[in-house]
């Protein structure tokens, strides 16, 4: 009866990507409470509200990276969810893990906020993004394996899929390995490779036009 019902369980490629896109909103919704609005009855002038919002700009900084992160991440699940011909139950738990992964990110956010000049702090952060990274890798992995892809997504696309989730994992311990300067440096570099990942393309399709 289990070995049955294991051959259909999980098959829904569309409802697996259904609860991606809910908990990615969710957690890209959740990201901004670390962002408070100054209490009022702190606030007397202009200038204390402007010096109020100086003061909260640090927390902008992970909100942003975290925000970029979750972005680029949904953009590569949805693209390999969309190179699938089909799942099976294995896949699904792959990819249930990946957003485990995902639901963390809030918490590794606001730990890094909170804590913005501690590595620990950092290196937490980036142990989040590794997970992401691992849990993707393995899905496309054993998606191939599996004979789960589409025809046409063999070869060239299996090769670049995985290069590309091997660069961007490489890149981000680099980012985090420049936490030996100091937290700021690592978190710019970060901050660069995500914008390399979302506007690098854009301006590579402007320039083959």
């Amino acid at each position: 009866m289990s070995a049955t019902y294991n051959r259909f369980a999980g098959q829904s490629l569309d409802r697996l990507a259904a609860l991606s896109d809910g908990l990615f909103a969710i957690a890209m919704t959740l990201l901004v409470l670390d962002l408070r609005v100054p209490a009022s009855e702190l606030i007397r002038s202009e200038g204390a509200l402007w010096n109020a919002l100086v003061s909260l700009s640090p927390h902008f900084i992970p909100y942003l990276m975290s925000f970029l992160t979750l972005g680029i991440f949904w953009v590569a699940q949805q693209t390999q969810l969309g190179q699938f011909q089909r799942s099976n139950r294995d896949l699904a738990w792959i990819h249930l893990g990946f957003l485990l992964s995902v639901s963390l990110i809030p918490f590794s956010t606001g730990l890094l906020s909170a804590f913005l000049t501690y590595r620990v702090a950092l290196l937490a952060y980036w142990v989040n993004i590794l997970l992401l990274g691992v849990w993707l890798y393995a899905g496309w992995r054993y998606g191939a394996r599996a004979g789960l892809l589409r025809d046409d997504a063999s070869g060239d696309v299996s090769r670049a899929t995985e290069r590309r989730i091997l660069a961007a994992q490489g890149l981000y311990a680099l980012g985090a390995l420049l936490c030996v300067i100091n937290t700021y440096v690592s978190i710019a570099f970060i901050v660069l490779v995500q914008l390399n990942f979302v506007i690098a393309p854009r301006f590579l399709r402007l320039h083959r036009l």
